[in-house]
């Protein structure tokens, strides 16, 4: 090994085994929550795109996270922290949206509910 060259910092496996357990079981509710949304009886109209992109870019960035975490070189620090930052970055995106589907349902069960003639 070369003098010069700085030897990469490594994590233990056992921590990135478990965050790999982490990011795909989250990845599953994820991908669980937009399926769920999907088969939702109420009709889509088009103001539901802007709960559906965020979900759709979420999930991509967990998908992300997740192929990063699984290439052997995520044991180096650096790759491993690049992952963790893609996937609550996905985690965020994922949260609005959830959070801005469930205020759009609400807010159309509301309408639809509401007595005729009040």
């Amino acid at each position: 090994m070369d003098e010069h060259e700085p030897k990469e910092e490594q994590i233990e496996t056992d921590f990135r085994n478990g965050t790999i357990t982490t990011v795909g079981i989250l990845l599953a509710f994820s991908l669980g929550f937009i399926t769920h949304w999907a088969a939702n009886p109420l009709p889509w109209e088009i103001y539901h795109l802007a709960a559906v992109v965020p979900i759709l870019i979420g999930i991509a960035l967990q998908i992300r996270a997740l192929r990063l975490l699984l290439d052997t070189t995520s044991l180096q620090r650096r790759v491993h922290e690049r992952a963790t930052r893609i996937f609550i970055a996905g985690l965020i995106f994922t949260a609005c949206g959830v959070g801005l589907a469930m205020l759009l349902d609400f807010y159309d069960l509301s309408t639809k509910s509401a007595v005729p003639g009040a």
